[in-house]
Parts: structure tokens; C-alpha cells; sequence
């Protein structure tokens, strides 16, 4: 059944957009009319080319990502309204449907109000979201389906909306702890070149018309002057294929679990890497067990959250001994990569019957952790970036200054 997108006006006289599915445009418009909206542009969405069965073939270029791409942001309020609405004893449609009209972003309005439309049809909530799966993760979509089975669907949305939300958060935080060094960096080697193709070049013309000798830091500034002068047009297309051949190779089946052995070794980063891929472990298995998610199946959305194929590989050796009736912290310690006091509290919290408040507090320990360690690295990395800018733009004074001193000796 083809898919259309359309925009119009409802009965309120505001402007609304999104996509649905019918038999032919004249379908769609009587289903929308009957709704209260009034069509103003309609088009039909092309998947692809048709095969000599007349099936749909995949496009080869596949822009979807763009149009269903949402922030980690913006899906965990929208989850936060939707919790709020079912909370409220409104029925899923009615609530999806007041969640379409407040959510702004297009992308995302479109997007709920497709599921929307497949959940009024009949579809589960669960399937609805799975076609749209840019938008919802493996572990958003089994949550909801076990709340749907178990009828706590209510329970399981605002549990959901507390995960989404402090994954978001701890998403933001990351990402603002880098963009400062970054930036310095960046703002550093822009200096540092216009400084080395621009300024230092017509420096060293007159030192050398007084042809006199150089002190070593000055030839040193010359030569790396003249380096980056003469082959720029190289270095720049060389620095760029240098980071995709690196970018590739991580994300190659070779090199990705180097690099992820790599990331967990390395001398500052690999703490917080760790601890960041343990809280998401011990969050990710308790929101999803107590969602009533079999364990096998939280082991399998679990594995693809850390993130880490050296994680991944340990999670899915536990996965396989817990199927054969063992206990999921022994192979955990056997692995040697996650820290003795996780597994013995999860341990306890096996023998106990309370290991998902055992894996709730294994999470909050390390999210205060990476918080302490984000801000360590913050308060750490501010002064070593100004050293380091201090240590370049000194070497190029003193290279200046010490023929000037020679120069000036000289003279008197």
C-alpha cells in the first residue's frame, strides 16, 4: 500500500503535516477529511523502483535517515508527555494523538502521527514504533511491548521516559565536556597556520637579507614555515584521508575491537569509557527486567547499548552461561572487565532476589562517577589547552625575538 505525505489545516486552522498509508489519494483525503483536516499538498513517497513482479526495490540511495533522524533531546520529552498523558487514564490514541499536536519538530510529528494512525488501525504499540526504527531503538520498542503483554504499559513509559531522559542527559554531558578542547584545538592549528603561511614567511625574509646566522629555534620556525607554505594544498587533503582511513577502520569487523580494547586501556579515557559502558549495562538491565523483558531477550538489547565489542563479547558469554543455568556474575568477573565490586553486588542482588535494586545502584554509583570524572577532565583540560598554546605561541616569539636580540647586538 503506498504511503503519502500530506499538509493541510485542521478544523482549528493550524497547520499540520505527516504521512499516511491508502489505497490512492482520493482514500487518504476522504480519511483525512473525516479527521477535520483539510489537504493542501499531497504526494506520494517513493521508496524505489519496481521490479518486473512489482514489488518495491530499496532505493540505492536511502535518504530516510534524514527525514526520521530525532535527538536523543526531543524523544525524551516527547516520551515524558506521553508517560504524563497515559498516566492520566487517556486512552493510547487520544494520548498519541495530543502528542502529535504538541510535539514541533516536523520530523518527529510526523513520525508519532504515522503511529498514531497504525495503532487507531488495529496495530500493537510496540509494532507501530518498530517502522520506524531511525527513530526507536531495539530497547524502546521491546520496553513498550512488555508493557503492552504485561498490561503495565503506563509503568513501563514513565520508567522509559526516566531512562531516555537521563541517557540524554548523560549524552549532553559528554558531548559538552569535548566541545570546549575541541575547539581550542581547532582555534590552535588555525593560528598556528596563518601564523606559519602568512607571517612567519615575510619574518624570516628580512632576517635573511641581514644574512647573519639564525639561532636553532628560529631555523626550526623557518623550516616548518616554509614546510607548511610550500605543501598546504598536501597536508590538508593528508590530514582529512588520514581520518577517514581511521574512521573506516574502526568501523571495520578488524578494527573496531582494537579500537574498543584501545579505548578501555587508554591512560585518561578509558576509566570514564568504562564507567560510562558499565552504567548504561546495569541501567538498560534493570529498567528492562523490571519491565518484565526476559532476560535472554535484556541481554541481547543490552549487548547492542554498551556499545563495546569487547563488552559486547563478555555480555553475550554471560547471556550464553546464564541460558545454561548459571549465575550472570561469574562469567562477568571470569571476563576480568568489569570492576570486582559490580560483581559482587550483582552476586548479591542474584542471591537476594532484589538484583534489579542492586543493578539501580551499581548505575547511580557510576553516573556519579562519570559526572566526577567529566568534571575532573573539565577542570584538568582548561589549563593544559592554555599551556599548550602558551608553549607554541612562546616558541614562535622566542624564535622571533632571539635574531632580533642577535640583530641588535650586532648594531651596537
Amino acid at each position: 500500500m503506498p504511503v503519502y505525505a500530506y499538509k493541510g489545516y485542521n478544523a482549528a486552522g493550524k497547520e499540520v503535516s505527516g504521512s499516511r498509508d491508502a489505497e490512492n489519494p482520493r482514500a487518504i483525503k476522504v480519511l483525512l477529511r473525516k479527521e477535520g483536516v483539510f489537504i493542501t499538498e499531497l504526494a506520494e513517497k517513493r521508496s524505489g523502483k519496481k521490479n518486473a513482479k512489482g514489488e518495491a526495490k530499496a532505493s540505492r540511495f536511502d535518504l530516510s535517515f534524514l527525514t526520521e533522524r530525532v535527538s536523543p533531546q526531543e524523544l525524551a520529552v516527547a516520551t515524558r508527555q506521553l508517560a504524563t498523558l497515559v498516566h492520566a487514564g487517556i486512552p493510547l490514541v487520544e494520548s498519541l494523538a495530543a502528542l502529535v499536536d504538541q510535539v514541533e519538530n516536523p520530523a518527529l510529528k510526523g513520525i508519532w502521527a504515522d503511529v498514531r494512525q497504525r495503532v487507531n488501525e488495529g496495530a500493537g504499540f510496540g509494532d507501530a514504533l518498530s517502522a520506524h526504527p531511525r527513530a526507536f531503538t531495539n530497547l524502546y520498542i521491546s520496553m513498550v511491548r512488555a508493557g503492552e503483554t504485561s498490561g503495565a504499559l503506563e509503568v513501563v513509559l514513565e520508567r522509559l521516559a526516566d531512562f531516555t531522559e537521563s541517557q540524554s542527559e548523560l549524552r549532553s554531558k559528554l558531548i559538552g565536556t569535548m566541545i570546549y578542547p575541541i575547539i581550542m584545538i581547532i582555534m590552535a592549528s588555525g593560528v598556528t597556520g596563518f601564523l606559519f603561511v602568512f607571517v612567519v614567511p615575510k619574518i624570516s625574509r628580512i632576517f635573511e637579507s641581514q644574512k647573519v646566522a639564525l639561532p636553532l629555534p628560529t631555523q626550526a620556525l623557518m623550516a616548518m614555515s616554509n614546510f607548511t607554505k610550500d605543501y598546504w594544498l598536501l597536508i590538508v587533503p593528508t590530514i582529512f584521508l588520514g581520518i577517514f582511513l581511521l574512521r573506516r577502520y574502526i568501523k571495520s569487523a578488524k578494527g573496531k575491537p582494537k579500537w574498543d580494547q584501545f579505548l578501555l586501556r587508554a591512560p585518561i579515557f578509558g576509566p570514564l569509557v568504562r564507567m560510562v559502558a558499565i552504567a548504561r549495562f546495569s541501567k538498560t538491565l534493570s529498567t528492562l527486567t523490571s519491565s518484565g523483558v526476559p532476560l535472554l531477550t535484556a541481554f541481547d538489547i543490552v549487548k547492542a547499548v554498551v556499545q563495546n565489542t569487547v563488552l559486547m563479547k563478555v555480555i553475550e558469554n554471560a547471556r550464553e552461561s546464564v541460558k545454561e543455568g548459571d549465575s550472570i556474575a561469574a562469567p562477568l568477573k571470569r571476563s576480568g572487565e568489569f570492576p570486582p565490586i559490580v560483581t559482587h553486588m550483582i552476586s548479591v542482588g542474584e542471591k537476594s532476589g532484589q538484583l534489579e535494586g542492586m543493578l539501580n545502584n551499581i548505575a547511580r554509583s557510576y553516573d556519579v562517577q562519570v559526572n566526577a570524572r567529566l568534571q575532573a577532565m573539565t577542570s584538568m583540560l582548561e589549563p593544559l589547552l592554555v599551556v599548550f598554546m602558551g608553549v607554541i605561541v612562546g616558541f614562535i616569539v622566542l624564535a622571533i625575538i632571539l635574531p632580533m636580540l642577535q640583530l641588535s647586538s650586532f648594531a651596537g
